[in-house]
């Protein structure tokens, strides 16, 4: 195929993916937790017709050489993990993160996922989970008699139960923390995966990290 013509079409290629990286942001316009993609572009290989230095004539040399480009391609797309904004909502159970970090996810099979994602809710066994019905790790139940129910800024979660005017601590949310966030790996439902490319996740405990009392995270 002609060069030129080879080189446009990778061009076009390149150009219906980042559309599609596009397309996929604005369709997630309203979808809690989401980080918008950015295409990451890398040229191909290179035609080394003519090498920069080799021999023009017998006493001189050629300045400049001769390389033909053979397109483009996307290499990687990267997340925003910039901060979003936060709306106000009626649940006591939504949360926002502030800064670094992510909630952590139980999987039916045992492993963990994280999200950005903090609109929660309970199970019909209290069960702090997301709207998938994933619980948080480490694991939350809100007790049956539960009045009311808090998330301090350190990720404290206490309940006030009938009977009672004095609020009981029932668990803490614990959020962690990559070296490579680019090494995880989205996979739907708002979850994110480690597959080994982002060091193993850190803990936070940091007053300020998880922001509670009906508030989500929206997109960046």
């Amino acid at each position: 195929m002609n060069l030129a013509l080879w080189a446009a079409k990778t061009g076009l290629d390149a150009q219906n993916t980042q559309m599609s990286v596009i397309a996929n942001n604005l369709a997630n316009t309203n979808t809690t937790g989401f980080k918008s993609d950015r295409a990451a572009f890398q040229d191909l290989m290179y035609q080394n017709v003519q090498q920069v230095g080799a021999q023009s004539t017998q006493n001189t040399q050629y300045s400049t050489g001769l390389t033909l480009g053979t397109g483009v391609r996307i290499a990687a797309t990267e997340k925003n993990y910039t901060q979003g904004s936060v709306l106000q909502t009626a649940s006591n159970l939504d949360m926002s993160i502030t800064g670094l970090g992510f909630f952590q996810i139980t999987m039916p099979d045992g492993t963990l996922s994280y999200t950005r994602d903090g609109s929660f809710s309970m199970d019909a066994q209290g069960n702090v989970v997301t709207a998938s019905g994933y619980p948080l790790s480490p694991a939350i139940t809100i007790p049956a008699n539960t009045q009311s129910v808090s998330v301090g800024t350190d990720g404290t979660v206490s309940v006030t139960t009938s009977g009672s005017a004095k609020p009981t601590t029932v668990g803490q949310i614990q959020l962690a923390t990559f070296i490579n966030v680019q090494g995880l790996q989205p996979t739907g439902n708002n979850l994110l995966v480690d597959h080994g490319r982002s060091q193993p996740p850190e803990p936070l405990g940091q007053l300020g990290e998880c922001r509670a009392t009906s508030q989500i995270k929206r997109q960046s």
